[in-house]
C-alpha cells in the first residue's frame, strides 16, 4: 500500500506539552507546536520502553510493570487536529505510559491522514479517536482491514449542530428559513473530518441549505469565532460535538435533527497499526481493556482547559486521580 504524502516523520512530530503559549484561553490542544523532544512527566525519566525489567532507579533504565515488551522504538500516537477529547486522552496515555518506561511521542495531524498512515505502517503507531458507526466510517471502510481495533473506550458521544441559547430557532428544520439570522453561515471545523462530512452529505442536503455558506477551516477557528459571536451577543451556528467543554464554557445549546442526520451516539475506539499488539502486547492489552466513564472524561478536559496545556492538566488530573493509573496498567498475572 502506499504510504500517505506525510514527508519526513519529524514533520509530524510535535510535543503536546509545549502548545500553552500557542492556544487560547478555552480550548485543549490546537494546532500543537512541531519539536522532536520526547513527550515526559518530571518523574519519568527518559528511559526507552522496556528494554529491561528493574526497579532499581539507579541503573539508567526503567521498569515496563513486568510487560515483557521489549521494543525500545518510541510509540508514536497520533492525535487528531481539534479534537478535544482525542488530545486529551491521547496525553493521557503518553504520561502513563512513560511512567511504565516507554519512550512515546505524540503528532498532531488531520485525522483522515492519521487513519493513513497507520494502515499503511509508516510512523504512526495508535489513534485514541476512532468515532465509529458513523463518523469515521469511510476510514474504516478504506483501511480498516489493515488496522487493528483495540477496543471501545468510550460510549457516549455525538455530533452536533449548536447555536447560542438565545437564538430564534430550535430546530435544524427552521434554519433555512431563518438563514439571515446566522448571517446566513455555518461555521463549521476542518474539511477533513467526519463531523463535516455528515454536514455536507447529509445535514445540508436534507435540510435544504445549500444557500447557506458552510465555512471550514479548523476546530480553532470555529472555537475564535464562537467565543466571539457569545461575547458580541449575536446569533452563530457551528458544528460541535459530545463531549466537548464548550458546552460547560459557553451558552448553548444543540439544535435538534428530527431526521436523525448526525445519527446516534457513537462510540469511540482506539485503532492500532496492524503488528502493534505483536511489538506491544502489554500496552495492547492494557488499552483494550481501558474505558473513561462521562465524569472522568470532563474533569479531565476541564483540569486541561484551566492549566491552558494539556500535560500541566494531566498532571493535575493523575493527581487528583492518583489510583487511576494502576486501574489501567494492571500487573501481568
Amino acid at each position: 500500500m502506499t504510504g500517505p504524502a506525510l514527508g519526513p516523520r519529524q514533520l509530524y512530530r510535535s510535543r503536546i506539552g509545549t502548545i500553552g503559549k500557542e492556544i487560547m484561553r478555552r480550548k485543549l490542544g490546537f494546532g500543537l507546536i512541531a519539536a522532536t523532544s520526547a513527550f515526559a512527566l518530571a518523574a519519568c525519566g527518559s528511559a526507552s520502553g522496556g528494554a529491561t525489567e528493574t526497579d532499581d532507579p539507579t541503573d539508567g533504565t526503567a521498569a515496563t510493570g513486568g510487560s515483557g515488551d521489549i521494543n525500545t522504538d518510541p510509540i508514536q500516537i497520533g492525535v487528531p487536529a481539534g479534537w478535544d477529547e482525542g488530545v486529551a486522552v491521547s496525553a493521557l496515555w503518553a504520561a502513563i505510559l512513560e511512567d511504565k518506561g516507554y519512550t512515546v511521542e505524540l503528532a498532531d495531524a488531520e485525522i483522515g491522514l492519521i487513519f493513513a498512515d497507520l494502515a499503511s505502517d509508516e510512523s504512526y503507531d495508535l489513534l485514541f479517536d476512532g468515532w465509529l458507526p458513523q463518523t469515521h466510517k469511510e476510514y474504516i471502510d478504506k483501511y480498516g482491514a489493515d488496522l487493528d481495533d483495540l477496543g471501545v473506550w468510550y460510549d457516549n458521544a455525538a455530533l452536533s449542530v449548536a447555536v447560542n441559547n438565545d437564538a430564534p430557532i430550535t430546530s435544524l428544520a427552521e434554519l433555512a428559513d431563518n438563514a439571515d439570522a446566522f448571517n446566513n453561515r455555518i461555521v463549521g471545523i476542518d474539511p477533513g473530518a467526519g463531523l463535516t462530512q455528515a454536514m455536507e452529505n447529509e445535514v445540508i442536503p436534507t435540510y435544504g441549505l445549500e444557500d447557506m455558506d458552510f465555512v471550514t477551516s479548523s476546530t480553532a477557528s470555529m472555537l475564535a469565532e464562537l467565543k466571539g459571536a457569545m461575547q458580541a451577543g449575536d446569533n452563530i451556528v457551528v458544528t460541535l460535538w459530545h463531549p466537548h467543554w464548550a458546552y460547560s464554557a459557553y451558552d448553548i445549546r444543540d439544535l435538534e435533527d428530527p431526521e436523525g442526520t448526525l445519527g446516534t451516539a457513537e462510540e469511540i475506539h482506539t485503532f492500532a497499526r496492524k503488528t502493534f499488539a505483536d511489538d506491544y502486547p502489554q500496552v495492547a492489552e492494557w488499552i483494550s481493556n481501558f474505558t473513561f466513564a462521562d465524569e472522568d472524561l470532563a474533569s479531565l478536559e476541564n483540569d486541561i482547559v484551566e492549566a491552558g496545556d494539556p500535560q500541566a492538566g494531566v498532571q493535575q488530573w493523575l493527581e487528583d486521580n492518583p489510583d487511576f493509573p494502576a486501574s489501567v496498567t494492571p500487573a501481568s498475572e
